[in-house]
C-alpha cells in the first residue's frame, strides 16, 4: 500500500471552470422559442474566414513541412513577422529573437512564469483574474496574491507595491481584461511597469484581446523603452483575432534569455507549437487586415448594444462594472452568491455565464457578487434577448 504523501499539482486547484459550466447542461432542456444563450466561453465560435481556410488547404496539400516538426520557439518567418508588427504598432522596438511562437497565449503564460518562479514564490494578480492563470501557479507550486481593484475593475499600483515581498517575482496584468472588460488606461500600465522595474520582479502583461480595444493607436508605450525586456513579458494569441482557436497559436515576447529558458519549457511540453496554425497566423498577419478591422467594428458595436440596453438591469439592480473586448462583468442584486444563480439562470432564463466564483479567491466579496457575460458571441439581437431574459430574473 502506498504510503500517504503531498497531493498532486493538480488536485490542488479548481476544475476547469467552462467545461463545468457545460455540465449544468445536462438534463436541462431549452425549447424552440427559446433556445440557449451560451455567454460562457470568450472564443470565436465560426471557423476562420474562407480565404484563410482555402490557404490553409494549400499548406496541408502542398506543403510538407506543415507535417513535421519545427523549431521549438516557432516558425522564423512567423516570429519576423511579430518583431516587425510588434515594433510598428507600439513605436518600438522588437527583434525577432525576442520572440517566441507558443501552443496558444496559456502556454506562453505557462512558459512565462516556468521561467520566473519556483516553489512557494508568489505571483500578483489582480481580481477578479483570469482562471487559468491562477490554476497554473496553483499547478506549480506558486502563491497568487490577490490584488484588489476598483468600482472599474481597475488594479491600483500602490495598493500593488504594498503586496510586493521579498518572494514576489511578478506582477500579471490583463487588458482588454478577462474576465473584466476593463481596458488599463496607459498612465496605468506605464505606472505597474514602473514599479516592477524598480522593484526588480517582472510585469507580464496579457494582451489577448489586443484587437478589439475601443481606443485607437497603441494602448501603451512600453516598447518604446529601448530596455523594455529587463522587466516586460508580452502575451498574445492569434486565436481571437484569426478564429485559430482549434489550431493553438500564440506569442511570447520577451529577453533572448528569457527565451532561451522558456525554450526548455516549451520543448519539454510541447516540442514545437502546431506548423498549420504557424502558418495560418503568418498568412493572416499578410492579407487579413482589413477583415480584422472589421471584426473589432462588429465587437465593438455588440459592446454599445449591450451598454446602451443596460437601463432595465440597472433597475432591477443589476451593475455593470466592466464592458470591453469579448467580456462584461455585472453584479447581481440577489441575497445567494453567483455560483448559486449561475445555475438557476440555466434552468430558469436559458442563459450559461460564469460566476465570479470562477475568478477570484474563495468568498471573496467580488466573486461572490459578479458574473461574467462574454457579450462577442452573441449578436445584437440575442445581446437583447439576453438582457430581456436577464430582467424577467426574480430573487
Amino acid at each position: 500500500m502506498l504510503s500517504p504523501g503531498p497531493l498532486p499539482r493538480t488536485a490542488v486547484t479548481l476544475a476547469p471552470p467552462v467545461m463545468e459550466a457545460r455540465r449544468w447542461l445536462e438534463g436541462v432542456t431549452f425549447p424552440p422559442d427559446r433556445p440557449l444563450l451560451n455567454v460562457s466561453q470568450a472564443a470565436p465560435v465560426d471557423p476562420p474566414p474562407a480565404p484563410l481556410r482555402e490557404a490553409m488547404a494549400r499548406m496541408v496539400l502542398e506543403e510538407a513541412e506543415t507535417h513535421l516538426y519545427g523549431p521549438v520557439l516557432g516558425l522564423p518567418a512567423l516570429r519576423e513577422a511579430v518583431a516587425a508588427r510588434w515594433s510598428a504598432a507600439y513605436g518600438g522596438r522588437v527583434a525577432p529573437a525576442q520572440v517566441a511562437i507558443t501552443a496558444g497565449c496559456n502556454q506562453a503564460y505557462c512558459a512565462a512564469l516556468a521561467t520566473l518562479a519556483g516553489e512557494g514564490d508568489e505571483v500578483i494578480l489582480p481580481v477578479p483574474w483570469y482562471f487559468n492563470h491562477r490554476m497554473w501557479n496553483d499547478m506549480a507550486g506558486l502563491r497568487t496574491v490577490a490584488l484588489s481593484t476598483d468600482r472599474d475593475l481597475l488594479p491600483d499600483p500602490e495598493e500593488a507595491a504594498a503586496l510586493i515581498g521579498p518572494r514576489t517575482r511578478a506582477i500579471v496584468l490583463v487588458s482588454p481584461n478577462n474576465p473584466g472588460g476593463a481596458e488599463y488606461p496607459e498612465d496605468v500600465v506605464a505606472a505597474f511597469a514602473a514599479l516592477c522595474r524598480d522593484r526588480g520582479i517582472a510585469l507580464v502583461l496579457d494582451e489577448t484581446y489586443r484587437d478589439f480595444d475601443a481606443r485607437g493607436g497603441a494602448p501603451h508605450a512600453l516598447f518604446a523603452d529601448p530596455d523594455w525586456d529587463r522587466t516586460l513579458i508580452h502575451l498574445y494569441s492569434f486565436s481571437k483575432a484569426y478564429r485559430l482557436t482549434g489550431h493553438r497559436v500564440g506569442a511570447m515576447v520577451a529577453s533572448e534569455a528569457r527565451l532561451a529558458e522558456a525554450e526548455k519549457f516549451l520543448d519539454t511540453v510541447a516540442i514545437c507549437p502546431p506548423a498549420l496554425g504557424q502558418k495560418a497566423a503568418l498568412w493572416g498577419l499578410g492579407h487579413l487586415g482589413e477583415w480584422v478591422a472589421g471584426e473589432r467594428r462588429e465587437i465593438l458595436a455588440r459592446r454599445e448594444a449591450l451598454a446602451a440596453g443596460w437601463a432595465p438591469l440597472a433597475a432591477r439592480g443589476w451593475r455593470l462594472r466592466g464592458c470591453g473586448a469579448y467580456f462584461a462583468w455585472a453584479e447581481h442584486p440577489f441575497a445567494e452568491n453567483s455560483a448559486t444563480l449561475a445555475r438557476r439562470l440555466v434552468r430558469e432564463a436559458g442563459v450559461l455565464l460564469l460566476p465570479g466564483t470562477m475568478f477570484a479567491p474563495e468568498g471573496d466579496a467580488r466573486g461572490l457578487r459578479g458574473v461574467r457575460i462574454a457579450f462577442a458571441n452573441v449578436d445584437r439581437a440575442g445581446i437583447a434577448a439576453l438582457i430581456g431574459r436577464l430582467e424577467a430574473v426574480g430573487p
